[in-house]
C-alpha cells in the first residue's frame, strides 16, 4: 500500500540524514560498535558507529623554558556517551553482531547513548502501538474497550502478535503511529509499511524517549492513568521473557514492587539464521531507577543475543553507579 501524502511529508521532515559515522577521540579508552535492529520476521542495516582513543605526548618546547606540572588539578570528567563507551569496551560483540543502546537518569536527567543508526522494532514497537492507542483514546475522551484491553495484555505480557496487528489496525497503522511519535518526541521512528507493524524503524534513544513518556509524569503526553496502565502490563512479563535489560537490576522486588519493567523482541533471520534480539525497560538499581533500550542483530543463537543485550544493559547502567557523570 503506498504511503499517504501526509505521511510522506512527514517522513521527509523527521528521516535523519545519513552521514558517515563520526570518529570520536578519548583521552583514555576506545572501542568499536554499530547501530542494531530487529523485528520478528525481518531486518534492515543499521548505520555503524566507531570510537576509537588516541593520545598524544605534549610537544617539547625551548630548552630554556621549564615545564612545571600543575598541582592539584583534578582529571577532567568525561561525559556520559565517552563513559557508556569505555564501560562497552568490555562487552564481548560476536563477528558481524551490533549493538546500540541508550540510557537515562529520570531524576537528574543525564543521559548516555552508544552506536548509531535506525533498527527494526520488532516486538519492542508493542508498547509504541499501546501508548498510540492510549493517546488517542484520552483525545477522544473515552476509555479502552473491553476488546483492547484484552489485545493490550495479550500483546504486552505475552508478546502475542495477533493482537498486535489487531491494535495496529485501531490506532491507523503507520499514520496513526507516526502522529503519535511526533507528540512523544520520537524524532528517529518511522512506522512500517502496510501490516508490517514490526518493521518500524527506531534508535535505542528514541526507545528511551518512549519510555519517558511512560514512566515520568513530567513532561508525559499521557495521563497518569495511561502510564500507569502500561507500566503495570510490563511490570507483569510472561516467564521465559523476563530477560534482556532487567538483568541490570539489582534485586527481585519486594513490598514496593518489581524492580524492573520491560519488554523484549526476538526473530531468527530466515535468510541469514542470525537472530536479532531488543530490550527496553525501567529498572532499579542501588535503589534508582533507570530508562534502558538496546536493539542489537546478527547474534549466531538466541542465547547468545540475549546474552549480548544483558551485558550492554549492565554497561549502560554502570555509567550512573560506578561514579557520577
Amino acid at each position: 500500500m503506498a504511503p499517504s501524502r501526509a505521511r510522506r511529508a512527514r517522513r521527509a521532515r523527521r528521516r535523519p540524514a545519513r552521514v558517515r559515522p563520526a570518529l570520536i577521540v578519548l583521552a583514555v579508552v576506545g572501542a568499536t560498535a554499530t547501530g542494531a535492529v530487529y523485528w520478528q520476521g525481518h531486518a534492515r542495516p543499521g548505520a555503524d558507529a566507531a570510537v576509537s582513543s588516541s593520545a598524544s605526548a605534549p610537544s617539547g618546547g625551548e630548552e630554556s623554558v621549564e615545564t612545571v606540572e600543575p598541582v592539584g588539578t583534578a582529571e577532567p570528567q568525561m561525559d556520559g556517551d565517552a563513559r557508556l563507551a569505555a564501560a562497552m569496551a568490555s562487552v564481548a560483540v560476536a563477528d558481524g553482531a551490533e549493538v546500540s543502546v541508550a540510557v537515562l537518569d529520570p531524576d537528574s536527567g543525564e543521559s548516555a547513548s552508544y552506536g548509531a543508526g535506525a533498527f527494526d522494532t520488532a516486538s519492542i514497537v508493542k508498547v509504541d502501538i499501546l501508548a498510540a492507542l492510549l493517546l488517542q483514546a484520552e483525545d477522544a475522551g473515552r476509555s479502552l474497550t473491553a476488546a483492547e484491553k484484552s489485545y493490550a495484555t495479550a500483546m504486552i505480557e505475552n508478546s502475542d502478535n495477533d493482537s498486535a496487528s489487531a491494535l495496529w489496525r485501531a490506532i491507523g497503522t503507520a499514520d496513526g503511529l507516526d502522529a503519535a511519535n511526533e507528540r512523544f518526541g520520537l524524532t528517529g521512528t518511522e512506522g512500517g509499511e502496510g501490516t508490517l507493524w514490526g518493521l518500524t524503524q527506531t534508535t535505542a534513544a528514541d526507545q528511551v524517549a518512549l519510555l519517558r513518556q511512560v514512566f515520568v509524569g513530567d513532561g508525559s503526553e499521557l495521563g497518569e492513568a495511561s502510564r500507569t496502565y502500561v507500566r503495570e502490563l510490563m511490570e507483569r512479563i510472561a516467564d521465559g521473557q523476563r530477560w534482556g535489560v532487567s538483568a541490570a537490576a539489582d534485586g527481585t522486588g519486594g513490598t514496593d514492587g518489581p524492580v524492573w519493567a520491560l519488554k523484549n523482541g526476538w526473530l531468527r533471520r530466515g535468510t541469514t539464521g542470525l537472530w536479532v534480539v531488543n530490550s527496553i525497560g525501567r529498572i532499579e538499581c542501588g535503589g534508582h531507577g533507570y530508562l534502558v533500550a538496546v536493539v542489537s542483530r546478527g547474534s549466531a543463537t538466541q542465547a547468545e543475543g540475549i546474552a549480548l543485550t544483558e551485558t550492554a544493559a549492565r554497561a549502560a547502567v554502570s555509567v550512573f553507579t560506578d561514579g557520577t557523570l
